[in-house]
């Protein structure tokens, strides 16, 4: 019978002991650049002022019902525009989750309660680059936050802060955490400037006028 086993005692030669570590400087490299966004399922949790924040990574089958119940809120379906059947929800999520990762669909956990829906995107490698000047790992977020009654009092600035933290903390190839509310979505605007972002400039989307927000780095500890 044939064997199943890959390993092989065969002697390692000279030549073979010094490719290795070259094979391996030149690999690393691209290892490290297949992870486009440093992967946000081990980013862990933040404090904020309202609890434990941590984002998880979406799973259709676990949590689409969610999903799709959010999309269907009046005041979430005015931006988002996949109000409807659970598949419309399902088909955009789905094309971030069999993509090649520059878009990670995520939860947003609050002391361990789903409350919201994030996407950590690559800016620079995503359609928007050609609306604005691009740096290199440019890193967008999208949200939503999913239920009423967390609505309206000044949670949107801490979670923003918190998000905008952990990209810089975990990803640190990013210098500017980027995002492009719709204009006339003042309470989204708002909350973006109140938590450290400012409005470098407003651009024309396919289907909105949006702030480009952009949190810096080399500010983040002044704003």
């Amino acid at each position: 019978m044939p064997s199943t086993d890959f390993h092989t005692d065969a002697p390692h030669t000279d030549a073979s002991r010094t490719a290795a570590p070259h094979l391996a400087a030149r690999l690393l490299p691209l290892l490290a650049e297949a992870d486009l966004l440093d992967s946000p399922a081990g980013w862990g949790g933040i404090t904020t002022r309202a609890g434990l924040f941590r984002l998880e990574p979406v799973r259709l089958d676990r949590d689409l019902e969610l999903l799709a119940r959010w999309m269907n809120d009046p005041e979430v379906a005015a931006y988002w525009e996949l109000a409807g059947p659970a598949a419309a929800t399902a088909a955009h999520v789905r094309a971030q989750l069999e993509g090649d990762s520059r878009s990670i669909p995520c939860l947003g956990l609050l002391d361990g309660t789903p409350m919201s829906y994030w996407e950590i995107y690559r800016a620079d490698l995503d359609p928007l680059s050609a609306y604005y000047p691009a740096r290199p790992h440019d890193t967008g977020i999208h949200l939503l936050i999913g239920d009423g009654t967390n609505r309206g009092r000044g949670l949107g600035t801490a979670l923003l802060r918190a998000v905008a933290d952990l990209v810089l903390d975990n990803h640190p190839r990013c210098m500017r955490v980027i995002a492009e509310p719709d204009i006339r979505n003042t309470p989204s605007v708002s909350a973006f400037l109140n938590s450290g972002f400012r409005c470098s400039l407003e651009i024309e989307l396919p289907g909105k006028r949006a702030a480009l927000m952009i949190r810096e780095r080399a500010l983040r500890n002044l704003l």
